[in-house]
């Protein structure tokens, strides 16, 4: 059975590796009723300034398009065991770039990580320890 990344989760910055400025804070709402995913990002950067990032796709690996922060991105959601891959082109800022973000859940469902391996971002890692 695949892991359910349902929930409200909040970035671990200190056990987290961002690549670029580091937020203050950065939260995700997710909902995901297989195969269907839906998530909300809120970046909020040290001077308050607040950047939201809304994603939504299904698990099967059909293609799929989102605007994030601007720009189109195709992507394609499947399974790997029980880790989910997100991968996406986009173009940003004349730049196109390839991402693999996969997601994986603690045994105890109480931390969700997101690590990036193989692309543009590769060793960017993200923490996210539940809220609710």
């Amino acid at each position: 059975m695949n892991p359910n990344f349902t929930g409200k989760w909040k970035a671990n910055l200190e056990n987290s590796r961002l690549f670029g400025p580091v937020p203050k804070e950065l939260l995700i709402t997710i909902s995901h009723s297989e195969p269907d995913l839906r998530f909300n990002m809120d970046i909020i950067a040290v001077d308050q300034n607040t950047r939201q990032i809304d994603f939504q796709a299904q698990t099967t690996g059909d293609s799929t398009t989102n605007f994030v922060l601007g720009a189109e991105w195709k992507s394609r959601l499947r399974w790997l065991d029980s880790e989910l891959l997100i991968e996406s082109w986009v173009r940003h800022s004349g730049r196109a770039m390839h991402l693999c973000d996969y997601w994986s859940l603690s045994s105890d469902r109480r931390v969700l990580t997101m690590e990036h391996r193989d692309d543009d971002l590769r060793g960017q890692i993200t923490v996210l320890d539940r809220l609710e």
